[in-house]
């Protein structure tokens, strides 16, 4: 059975929010963010996913998730700004049981 997984999320205005996240619905870290409206419009997901733009780059605060980037992933981070260690590209991580207790940052604009 699905179930909400609770994720902390820190904008880039330094303020944390603790959102629920289903874990049925296909959705990633991206679309999460755009869902509760927590970056200006027009500045996060501007590829839609596709690992194309790095505007959805996040900061993995804590060892919920691994840093552990794919191929594609790691290319665009490659080319992208304010990139550190534990940068992620948040439509490559998909909404599961496993992220509950997540805490993310959004990386500042690109």
């Amino acid at each position: 059975m699905a179930q909400d997984v609770t994720i902390k999320i820190t904008d880039r205005n330094g303020e944390t929010h603790e959102v629920l996240a289903p874990t049925d619905m296909n959705m990633n870290l991206m679309e999460l963010i755009r869902s509760y409206e927590l970056a200006e419009e027009g500045t996060l997901g501007i590829c839609g996913g596709m690992a194309m733009c790095a505007s959805c780059q996040v900061y993995i605060l804590n060892d919920v998730v691994p840093i552990d980037r794919n191929p594609d992933e790691d290319a665009m981070l490659d080319e992208a700004y304010h990139v550190q260690e534990n940068s992620r590209l948040g439509c490559q991580i998909h909404i599961s049981e496993e992220l509950e207790g997540l805490a993310i940052q959004i990386a500042p604009e690109q």
